[in-house]
């Protein structure tokens, strides 16, 4: 069973057998379908089903005699419709099958934010297209999460929301700049991670880490697209499973300037959410991407 199904509101399909019924029974009642030829005498079939809006679940494989889908592999996502990242992007299928990764170099977090593609159908039919000139102009990011904890905001003053601002959007330039290999950004940003190491040890003798870490963005375990986060809700919506009625929440998070939607079964949430709360849990980043032709 993939680890997530859970999360989307199928807590109850433990086993392979229920969830290989639950699945032929999706791909039967869809009519939303995707053709690939993929070489001469095969061709991929995608097949999606959406069990809340914007939840569902993707199966792949292959159309058989009876005209059913023979599912090769399968994986649960939540869809965003709001452009999380315009850095540049690159595209890499995953050597097992036909999935792809995408890596933004997205400066506001820090590291080379990878995500699971969500759309990769229409990657491969239009990159067959065009080839070198297909770009990616936009990455709508979205994450399920296995389990969360709610913890309250901590309170700025409108002078330092300022000051913030500022200083994320000094420490992005540099960021930038010591990618392109200039010597005095990396050697500001050392100091800077220096000073900010001293600042944290002195304060944590007194106060809890989560009130002085307004949000973090850490990969998490050997998987590269799974991160460890903590950021500020900004939306939040109650979604029924159509055929469970397990309550998802849908939130929308803010974390080290990203924007992107986290959903996350009710029971694995530990607190109450709310906008202006902070989410803090274990995700699967997943994306769309927007492409345009140059």
């Amino acid at each position: 069973m993939h680890k997530y199904l859970r999360t989307i509101g199928f807590s109850n399909y433990r086993r392979e057998n229920e969830v290989k019924a639950l699945l032929e029974v999706l791909a039967k009642e869809s009519d939303n379908a995707r053709f690939f030829q993929t070489d001469r005498d095969s061709t991929l079939c995608e097949i999606r089903n959406e069990i809340a809006p914007g939840l569902g679940i993707a199966m792949f494989g292959q159309m058989n005699d009876r005209d059913e889908l023979d599912i090769r592999y399968y994986y649960p996502y939540i869809e965003s419709g709001l452009v999380s990242s315009r850095e540049q992007c690159t595209i890499q299928r995953h050597a097992e099958k036909e999935t792809f990764a995408g890596m933004l170099d997205e400066y506001a977090v820090g590291v080379s934010l990878i995500f699971y593609l969500l759309n990769p159908i229409e990657y491969r039919d239009k990159f067959m297209k065009y080839g070198p000139r297909l770009d990616v102009s936009g990455v709508r990011l979205s994450a399920l999460a296995s389990e969360g904890t709610i913890l309250l905001p901590i309170q700025f003053t409108e002078k330092q929301k300022e000051k913030d601002i500022i200083l994320t959007s000094k420490r992005n330039e540099m960021l930038k700049a010591a990618r392109d290999g200039d010597a005095e950004a990396m050697e500001a940003l050392t100091f800077s991670e220096y000073d900010l190491f001293n600042q944290i040890i002195k304060r944590v003798e007194n106060e809890d880490i989560y009130s002085i870490v307004d949000s973090t963005f850490l990969p998490s375990g050997l998987e590269s697209d799974q991160y460890q986060v903590l950021g500020m809700i900004e939306d939040l919506k109650e979604k029924k499973n159509r055929i469970t009625e397990e309550i998802v929440y849908d939130m929308l998070i803010r974390c080290n300037g990203i924007r992107f939607r986290v959903a996350v079964n009710r029971e694995d949430l530990l607190g109450e959410p709310a906008v202006g709360r902070r989410f803090k849990g274990k995700i699967w980043m997943q994306g769309i991407a927007n492409f345009t032709v140059a």
